[in-house]
């Protein structure tokens, strides 16, 4: 009986897919531009919201952004890399796949900036 065909354990397997989820975070870390900036304006975040002490209400607000942008930098990252894995020759509908999934990205950054201004001026 080869690998392929011995039973997994549930556990094994659950593990597994947080070691493949944390290869993909290092990879996108790693390797695109986009989500480098958005750690290091995280890490800035972080650090004016410890100076400015933040409350709690404003930790879980600015969590929730930074975790979001995030998230949707590596959905971005994934799309991108799907549409370029299937063609490497320019098609329309993969150009407006792939601007669609930016301008999510966009979207998202433009309101986190606006709610961390307004978490930040109240503070000022």
């Amino acid at each position: 009986m080869g690998l392929k065909d011995q039973p997994i354990s549930e556990w094994r397997r659950f593990s597994k897919s947080f070691i493949f989820a944390w290869s993909g975070i290092i990879q996108t870390l790693k390797t695109e531009r986009n989500f480098q900036i958005h750690v290091i304006i995280s890490i800035l975040v972080f650090i004016v919201g410890f100076f400015f002490e933040f409350t709690l209400m404003e930790w879980v607000i600015i969590l929730f952004l930074i975790g979001g942008m995030l998230a949707l930098e590596l959905m971005n990252t994934a799309i991108e890399h799907v549409v370029d894995l299937v063609t490497d020759e320019f098609k329309p509908l993969a150009k407006a796949g792939k601007d669609a999934a930016a301008g999510a990205v966009l979207v998202y950054a433009i309101l986190s900036v606006i709610i961390g201004i307004i978490i930040m001026f109240n503070h000022i």
